[in-house]
């Protein structure tokens, strides 16, 4: 794929001149989370007068606020509606964690097959950025699990093709810092959800592993606190079913080690990491 010398070298510019080179005959399919990073990449598109086709990717976690932000704000996204929840997710495919994050590939990578996607992807959100990294990627079979959408890897690119999922996927804000981010909002007058107000950084599944403020989260929805013992309660009958081995008597010790990391988990389990990065 040729890439066009860029016009302009601020944010904006670059990546408005990224959303025109590589714009599809039948516009992009874009990826709508409802999070900061989404809507700027959406209003993006419409500065550059790129045809778009927006999506989210109903997960049935995410937060009630951000979901009727985007009701109010954003009438004519399309809602996409997988066959599977979080809730019989977990009972079928076992608890999620920062090191086996498999939720997001059933929840939010089975549309846009064979579409040129747009994310809101950009490495300021991982704590680990790699330098002097090439546009192009192309993923390998052993790559076929890596989540599109809204994996804020270290080694993201600005353009990434995926043969696995037929996806090609452009990050056109991949190096934006978050207070560019926040600097366009501001300037653009963009509305956005007030969870960012009431202390989130990151927007998305509650309890998802990948938040460092998970525990506030369930405590402040408790009613998917419950609803996790309850799908952590089908995991453990599902084990007991078919005599798998499994080390938690009842929902809440599950519960336990995936938010509290209590009890510590026996030789050769994963462990859920904690730290800063949104």
């Amino acid at each position: 794929m040729e890439v066009l010398k860029l016009q302009y070298q601020d944010p904006v510019g670059m990546s408005i001149d990224y959303l025109r080179q590589f714009e599809p005959e039948e516009g992009y399919w874009l990826a709508n989370s409802y999070g900061k990073d989404s809507i700027v990449v959406e209003d993006l598109c419409k500065v550059a007068g790129v045809k778009y086709e927006s999506h989210h990717c109903h997960t049935s976690a995410d937060h009630p606020k951000l979901i009727y932000f985007g009701r109010k704000y954003y009438p004519d996204t399309i809602v996409d509606k997988s066959e599977w929840t979080m809730w019989n997710i977990i009972p079928v495919k076992g608890v999620s964690t920062r090191i086996r994050r498999f939720c997001c590939s059933y929840l939010k990578e089975r549309g846009g097959e064979g579409r040129f996607t747009i994310t809101g992807v950009r490495k300021a959100e991982s704590a680990n950025r790699r330098k002097n990294r090439g546009l192009l990627e192309t993923f390998a079979a052993k790559k076929e699990d890596k989540i599109l959408f809204n994996d804020n890897d270290d080694d993201r690119k600005i353009i990434e093709i995926c043969a696995f999922k037929g996806k090609r996927v452009l990050n056109p804000i991949i190096h934006w810092s978050d207070e560019d981010v926040w600097n366009y909002i501001k300037s653009r007058n963009l509305p956005y959800c007030s969870l960012y107000d009431e202390g989130y950084k990151r927007l998305g599944c509650i309890g998802c592993p990948m938040s460092y403020n998970r525990v506030f989260e369930l405590k402040q929805n408790p009613k998917y606190y419950n609803a996790y013992l309850r799908a952590f309660d089908r995991l453990i009958q599902n084990r007991l079913k078919t005599r798998e081995s499994f080390r938690w008597k009842t929902a809440q010790d599950v519960m336990n080690w995936w938010i509290y990391e209590m009890p510590k988990q026996e030789p050769g389990q994963m462990e859920l990491e904690f730290d800063d990065e949104d």
